[in-house]
């Protein structure tokens, strides 16, 4: 008998991009939206689909996931989190379906498939993971940057190898750029509370994979020139030649955002 799981999407004005979700996730008996009050056409297209929808203020991600959790009945004991422009795959399905029958862990991190234009980013993006799948009881999220992290973890925390494709560049340019420039604010206000001798060194050494990456993003906040040193360590250090011109034009503008954390802390600074 397949173990089935509730899917939760998170929406604003997600008209253009809705759909294709909802397409890679037919064989769901439980979809449920979590709407933060769209005005656009993104409510109707999820109730034609059949999902349910529910509307809450955005706070945060960690937030809006958690009153998912705490706030909506589901068919299912296990949800898994997507966003509007991410689509599901049928091995994700499957992996996801073993790992309840084995229930070795309660939650698990899951990795991304960046998407930009078309093209599967394999070196510049590299691979990052989430914790999106979990039992309802085992875990929640806390807000961390702009985006969130796994918290409260009741059985452990496991890692899928099957991913979810992420096209993240579905709105566009514009859209991209203003919701990092709003990004880039919540990561300088995040830095201020990194230092050093928080940080621990030794997940450098014997850390998990996705430990490790949450180390060198935090000493990433204190390299100098760093807008320059990205695009050095995502095109020649992580090969991001090899995904072509579009891999340099991801490189380019993830430099470029990087830019704004820098100016957002300048910003801040003047303004004290």
């Amino acid at each position: 008998m397949e173990n089935k799981f509730s899917v939760i999407i998170l929406t604003f004005n997600e008209e253009a991009s809705l759909q294709g979700c909802l397409d890679s996730i037919k064989w769901c008996d439980d979809i449920v939206i979590i709407d933060s009050f769209s005005t656009d056409a993104t409510c109707a297209i999820a109730e034609k689909a059949g999902a349910r929808v529910f509307q809450n203020k955005f706070s945060n991600f960690a937030q809006q996931r958690n009153f998912a959790n705490d706030e909506v009945k589901f068919k299912h004991n296990w949800v898994f989190h997507l966003d509007a422009d991410e689509h599901f795959t049928n091995a994700l399905k499957v992996e996801c379906s073993k790992a309840i029958a084995v229930y070795q862990f309660g939650a698990f991190l899951v990795p991304a498939k960046e998407i930009l234009w078309g093209k599967w980013l394999k070196y510049s993006a590299g691979t990052v993971f989430q914790m999106r799948f979990h039992k309802l009881a085992d875990a929640r999220f806390e807000q961390y940057g702009h985006g969130q992290r796994e918290c409260d973890l009741k059985k452990g925390l496991g890692k899928l190898k099957q991913p979810y494709e992420h096209y993240f560049f579905s709105k566009g340019l514009n859209q991209w750029f203003i919701k990092h420039l709003k990004y880039a604010e919540e990561e300088a206000e995040n830095e201020k509370n990194v230092s050093f001798n928080g940080i621990l060194f030794r997940k450098l050494i014997n850390g998990k994979s996705h430990e490790k990456r949450r180390v060198l993003k935090a000493i990433s906040y204190k390299i100098p020139c760093r807008p320059i040193f990205k695009f050095f360590y995502l095109y020649v250090l992580k090969l991001g030649f090899l995904d072509g011109m579009v891999g340099f034009r991801f490189c380019v503008m993830k430099s470029i955002y990087e830019q704004f954390i820098v100016l957002k802390k300048v910003e801040s600074n003047l303004n004290k």
